[in-house]
Parts: structure tokens; sequence; C-alpha cells
């Protein structure tokens, strides 16, 4: 337990503050009518250049709510030091809702922010110390109670608004690295003096209080790879020094592109793809060639493909590798293939797991990626005049499947998140899953045996069982259940299919196909009431859907009309289908 002294000092740093310099800083900026003037040309001009550099600034708010925020931001100008002027023009930038439109105080040396001597990140467990430097390092391997006055999990709310992203996890990606800025969590409120933070922490049971002071410059991190997990000169990390011991995907120099291993114990191909890019002495090209030869003549059972350092690059490279992946007689049919994906799977890597998830029998496994499969990318810079810093703006968008296609992410088929424990004894949780992976029917094939069988009740057990198995965390069955529906509608049995597609609008409360499918269901099963209530969620959650637009006035006496429209269904080919749907 934590004694009331230690309390005590938690709550003393974390609202000490009536001196600091970060308060007079701010009290300078008040009085300094030149500098105020500055930051307003700057917002003016991200004002008026963020809208015109950008595809489409208004695909996730709306011109009045980004107008709103940006004139709160003008009007509290006079009262912000610096750093809390940037951190307020990253919440704005934020508010676009894409992952390449962004203020990145991980990547723009014009901002200057400054870190502690620490590296967080979020296990499965908890927020923790990854690795530390002198004279902390005794702290490496501490889980994260609070830092200043915030829990772990209100600082991470905190920051994720500053955070350009395009899903949860890009978010999970970036939030460690602000966490230990200085500046920012002095801007949000975790602490008033920005030259200690108090943390609480836990270590062996027990829970202790240390401050930190700031060691430097924050580093900068390059745009396509993560290169975080490189050990460190000086720096003591949770699972002891590089060496034999060290799982495969951390091995190797992530900066090196593209690298091949040969596992002769498990005849497994490993291929770490860390940047879509040429390396120096390799293309991608050449390097698909020399993995086909290998596979082909090689005793191979199985190719991992791990893109889990991967965050873009020049996605018009990926081809090769895809076609000499799905030229290869021997990764032909489920677990010979497996693609090994998370946090830093982002842009052009997102491109690659869409073509390997549309064209090939890939096994997914890891965490869901940072990465929509329709998403807005290829950012380009925006440098505001006076301070010089840099905005990031998303100049296309990427349809890279079916346009009802709204999922923040592509979920690994096999979830397996790193905890601590596993990093702390050089565990990779990816390989064990791949290594143990056994084919096994799918929910929909499941529930279509019990539905067949007579047995209604046991096919909802199983889908109970199914989505609480920890390894189908993330798996997405909106697609197969949305199928399986129709299919019990075309046999007439339209309780069982309103069952399966209640299950799936529940599973999905943001679809609306899956809401517009049960619709249809009901209105087949002349339940008119409830039908009308699935189109008028299925159109609240997408105003652009026709189809549910036309049923309804169907339904309240308009003109007769046919459902049409689908989300994409995978055939036995790997092609797509048509999925109808209401």
């Amino acid at each position: 337990m934590l004694s009331p002294i230690a309390l005590a000092l938690v709550g003393t740093l974390a609202l000490q503050g009536a001196r600091s310099d970060s308060q007079a800083a701010a009290a300078a900026a008040s009085s300094d009518s030149s500098s105020v003037r500055q930051w307003r040309e700057d917002l003016a001009y991200l004002a008026r250049e963020l809208p015109r550099r950008h595809k489409n600034l208004f695909h996730t708010i709306s011109r009045q709510q980004f107008d709103s925020a940006l004139g709160a931001l003008e009007r509290k100008l006079p009262g912000l030091a610096r750093h809390q002027v940037i951190v307020e023009l990253a919440r704005l930038v934020a508010l676009v809702g894409d992952g390449h439109t962004n203020i990145a105080p991980t990547r723009d040396p014009k901002i200057g922010f400054h870190t502690y001597p620490v590296r967080l990140y979020f296990f499965k467990d908890g927020l923790f110390i990854r690795s530390a430097a002198k004279p902390v390092t005794d702290l490496a391997g501490a889980k994260v109670i609070r830092i200043g006055r915030l829990t772990a999990d209100e600082a991470y709310l905190a920051v994720r608004e500053l955070i350009g992203r395009d899903n949860e996890m890009n978010a999970r990606y970036f939030a460690p690295f602000l966490l230990a800025m200085p500046e920012v969590l002095h801007a949000i409120g975790a602490i008033d003096e920005p030259d200690a933070v108090p943390l609480l922490l836990e270590q062996g049971g027990t829970r202790v209080v240390t401050v930190l002071h700031p060691s430097g410059l924050a580093p900068m991190l390059p745009s396509d790879t993560d290169v975080s997990w490189m050990q460190e000169d000086g720096w003591v990390d949770m699972r002891g020094p590089d060496g034999p011991r060290a799982p495969i995907w951390l091995r190797g120099d992530p900066r090196v592109p593209l690298r091949l291993d040969y596992l002769p114990e498990s005849r497994t191909a490993y291929v770490q793809y860390n940047k879509v890019g040429d390396a120096p002495d390799e293309t991608v090209t050449d390097f698909a060639g020399r993995l086909r030869a290998f596979v082909d003549s090689a005793p191979v059972d199985r190719v991992v493909l791990d893109l889990r350092l991967n965050r873009g690059g020049d996605g018009t490279l990926n081809q090769p590798l895809v076609l000499s992946l799905i030229r290869s007689p021997r990764l032909e049919g489920p677990g010979h293939l497996f693609v090994v994906i998370g946090r830093s799977t982002f842009s052009a890597a997102q491109f690659l797991v869409h073509d390997l998830e549309e064209y090939t029998d890939a096994v997914f496994v890891g965490e869901p990626t940072a990465g929509k499969p329709n998403s807005y990318g290829d950012s380009r810079r925006i440098t505001l005049p006076n301070s010089g810093i840099t905005v990031r703006a998303s100049i296309y968008y990427w349809q890279r499947t079916h346009p009802l296609d709204n999922r923040p992410w592509k979920g690994p088929d096999v979830a397996a998140e790193l905890t601590s424990r596993d990093y702390r004894a050089n565990v990779d949780p990816a390989m064990r899953e791949i290594l143990a992976w056994k084919p096994e029917p799918s929910l929909a094939e499941r529930m279509r045996d019990a539905f067949a069988a007579g047995d209604s009740a046991g096919a909802l057990k199983l889908h109970l069982a199914y989505k609480t198995d920890p390894r189908h965390a993330y798996t997405d069955t909106e697609v197969e259940l949305n199928a399986l529906g129709y299919e019990l509608l075309r046999q007439g049995r339209h309780m069982a299919a309103i069952a399966v597609l209640q299950l799936n609008s529940a599973d999905h409360p943001g679809s609306s196909n899956a809401f517009d499918s049960l619709g249809e269901a009901y209105m087949q099963a002349g339940r008119h009431d409830e039908a009308v209530r699935s189109y008028e969620r299925a159109l609240a959650l997408d105003p652009a859907n026709e189809n549910a637009r036309q049923m309804l006035e169907k339904l309240r006496g308009g003109a007769a009309v046919t459902p049409a429209g689908a989300l994409p269904a995978r055939s036995d080919a790997g092609t797509t289908a048509p999925l109808p749907r209401g």
C-alpha cells in the first residue's frame, strides 16, 4: 500500500506551481502583443491553407465546428505560453479526424519539445516504463499508475485528442511519446511544473512515487518505420539487453526495409518488412524474386510476413511482393501465409494488408492496424510563416475496398497482444499463435451447422463462445453474419435470420449496413414497426444510405422499390462477390 506521506507527495508535486516558469511565460505572452500577433497570423494562415490543401477537410467535422474551435483558440492566445499554443494547435488539427493530418512533436524539430529519461509503452496490461536512462534505470519495467494528477487512463485520453488518427491504434502508438514530454503534460493539466513530473509507479507489488526531470530534447521519429524498439546506449530495457534470446522481430535493424530469415525447426520463412521502400542494395522487386525462389526450393511450410514496424512508404512498390506470394503454390490455402500486424501498420503498409486480405488466404495475427481500409492520406506540409511549425494535410482519398467498408482498421484473425510479462520474458505472442495455429470453422459455419440441425439456441451459444474467446477479440464477423442472415432469409427461416442479424447489429452498432439488413429481415417477416426503426437507425448512421431511405418511403406508403446495394463478400476464389442487403 502507498503510505499517506507518499500520497501527499503526489498531490503536492502535482498541484504546486504558483511561481512556475510556465506561468511566467504565459504572462509574458499575454503582455507581448507582437508574439500574440504572430500566432494570430499563423492561425489565420492555417485557417486559409488547411481547407485548401486537404482533399476534404470536413469529412468528419463540419466547417462550423472547425471554425468554432479555431475561434476559441484565437481568443485564448493572449493567455497561453508557446508550448500551450502548439498543443492547442495540435488539438485543432486532430479534429479533422485522419491519421495523415496532424501536428507532430515527434517529427518536427522546430517544435523543440523535451522528454523525460523514460520510454513508455501501452502493453495489454497497462502503461509501463519500457526502458529508462541514467540516473533512473531502476525504473525500467515499472507500471505507471498516475502521471501527476491524472491516472494513466486519464492521461491517455487527454493526449489522444492531440493526435491525428484513423483509429484508436494510431493513438495508442503515438500517445506514449507525448506522455513523456513535459510541455505536453503541462499543457493538458497533468502537472504544474514542466521541470518535474511525479509518477506513481508499481514495482514488484509495491507502489512508489518518483519524480522525473527532463533529460533533453525529444527524439525525432522517422515517418515510415517504427524504430522505437531499438535499444539505446546507456539505457536499460525491461527485457534486458539484445541477444540471441530476443524475439525474432526485435533481432534485426528496423532501419533495414526487408530481411528474410529461415527457422529450420518450424520450417518457417520469416520476412520482416519494415518500410515500403527499396533498400540501397536491393529493390522490393528483387527481394520478392529472391523470396519466391527460396519458398519454392527450400523446405518451407509457412511464410510469416511481419508488418508490425511498417508505417508506410511508397505504396506503388508493394505489387511485386504481393504477386510473389500469390504465385507460390506452397502458400495456397489457409495456414501457409501469416501476416503480423499491429499499431504501427499504417499508410502504404495498410494498402498491402488490404491486397493480401483480398487476394490471398493469409491469416492475420497480432493487433489491429493503425489505418483504415478506406482513408485519407499522402500528407503534404504546410509551414506556418512565423513559428515555422509544420502542419500535415491529407491530399488524397484512397478507396481500397467497397464504398460501404467503414471498418476502422483491419483486425487480426487471431489476436496476439503483447503483455508486459511476455515482453519481459522475450516471448513473442504473435509467433506463439502462428506456430500453434490450426484451421477452424468460421463463426458463420458453426452457426449454420447448428441451425441446420434445428438447434437455434445452440447457434446463439456458439456466437457467444466465439465472441468471448480472446483470440477472436478483433475478428470482424459483420460480412459473414450478414451473408448467413440472408441465406436464412432465402430459406424462409425468418426468425433465425432475424436472430442472426440482431446479433450482427449488436456486434457492429456503428454499421448502417447491419441495421439496413435487419430492417429487410423484419420487413419480410411482416414486422413493419421494427423494420421502420431499423431503417431509421441505418439512415441515422449513414445519411447517404439511399436504400434505407427508399425502404422507409415504401414502409410509409411511398412507391414500391427493391432493396439494392451490398457489402462485398469474399468468394471461395478470393475475389469479391456482391452480398445483397436491405
